[in-house]
């Protein structure tokens, strides 16, 4: 007697029939010519995505160029640039973008940026509604620049260069300029751009008499929203990393990567204000990071102190002869008084302007 060799069932007259499976096809073998393709394909529609932007940047540069010269040469008023837009709705029925308002920023962004050789490349790299946020709330042309830059070097989204502007980057980023060890500054020349005097963790909504723990476990919480605080380059590695020297275990705070740097960045958290002798358990850190974890091809560790609080005299003076590739930070919950910072960047200016003048 012979089986079937799929699984069987009678048909109407009670004959046994085989249910043979149909062949699905075959999955795609894993080919890394896939993945290539995949990346062409993304690389292509980034690129159209590109050139659509930067020839509408140059389209709203055109218009506010021939704008800007009408008005200035009193053949145009206001008047007219309402009836342009009245004008284009009407014999451009369905385009966007041409509004009386619009108009006039376009001008306002073209008399911003002409003749400015090192500025108007960027703005072709840029949203018009970035350059819009950039144009309105940049008091100065170093500002405008400084934000137009770090807009296209860390990606930012239209909401998170707004949040930037409320924490007043700028601002703190001239007055207040991190402080790095000699250390550092010798072996990663680039990190003074890198890495911030301070780091703003508002999203966390701490409370005031917050822990240690409230503040680590804040900060995997929100993990993705920290990484853009601090910068583009940076890759998280690991929290509460185990280091073992010898018969004892130590556990590293927060790890991460900086791929420019091409290095290793230990991040020890504080609540309180910063201690000099936190500065020793931190060089133990990074010894064992490079003794132990880092690899061949990278760059030396560099470890971040990360403090509630420091006296700038004190973090001066216990990084002057620190042999330790370490940096102090302060991390801070609430938004920054932007107007006490603007009237200080103000003084800075006229003091520079000052002492330049004396030694001229």
């Amino acid at each position: 007697m012979s089986f079937p060799k799929h699984p069987a069932t009678k048909d109407s007259g009670g004959a046994w029939v085989e249910e043979v499976p149909e062949h699905s096809p075959a999955s795609p073998p894993q080919d890394s010519a896939f993945a290539q393709v995949i990346e062409l394909i993304a690389t292509s529609r980034q690129r159209a995505l590109q050139a659509v932007n930067t020839t509408l940047i140059d389209l709203y540069w055109q218009v506010g160029a021939i704008i800007s010269c009408k008005i200035a040469a009193a053949e145009w008023g206001d008047g007219v640039v309402t009836q342009l837009a009245a004008h284009i709705a009407q014999t451009q029925p369905g385009l966007r973008g041409f509004t009386r308002p619009n108009l006039f920023r376009m001008r306002q962004f073209y008399e911003a940026y002409q003749g400015d050789e090192k500025v108007s490349p960027l703005v072709r790299q840029l949203p018009w509604t970035h350059n819009i946020i950039i144009l309105s709330q940049g008091k100065s042309a170093q500002e405008r620049e400084f934000y137009l830059r770090m807009a296209m070097q860390e990606r930012w989204s239209k909401r998170e260069l707004e949040r930037q502007f409320r924490l007043a980057l700028f601002e703190r980023a001239v007055l207040q300029p991190a402080k790095v060890s000699p250390l550092v500054a010798q072996t990663h020349p680039g990190a003074v751009q890198v890495f911030r005097d301070a780091y703003m963790v508002e999203f966390l909504s701490l409370p005031e008499g917050h822990s240690e723990a409230d503040l680590h476990q804040g900060l995997l919480n929100q993990l993705k929203a920290f990484l853009t605080e601090l910068g583009r380059d940076f890759c998280f590695v690991g929290s509460e990393v185990l280091l073992q020297v010898g018969q004892r275990d130590f556990a590293l705070d927060l790890l991460f990567f900086h791929r420019g740097l091409n290095c290793l960045v230990a991040i020890e958290l504080k609540v309180g204000r910063f201690e000099p002798e936190y500065l020793g358990k931190l060089s133990f850190y990074l010894e064992a990071l490079d003794r132990d974890v880092r690899k061949p091809h990278e760059n030396p560790s560099i470890g971040v102190l990360l403090c509630a609080s420091k006296d700038d005299e004190v973090v001066e003076y216990a990084l002057s002869r620190s042999a330790s590739p370490a940096l102090i930070a302060q991390y801070q919950t609430q938004l920054p008084n932007k107007a006490l910072l603007q009237a200080k960047l103000h003084e800075f200016y006229q003091l520079n302007m000052a002492n330049a003048g004396g030694e001229a």
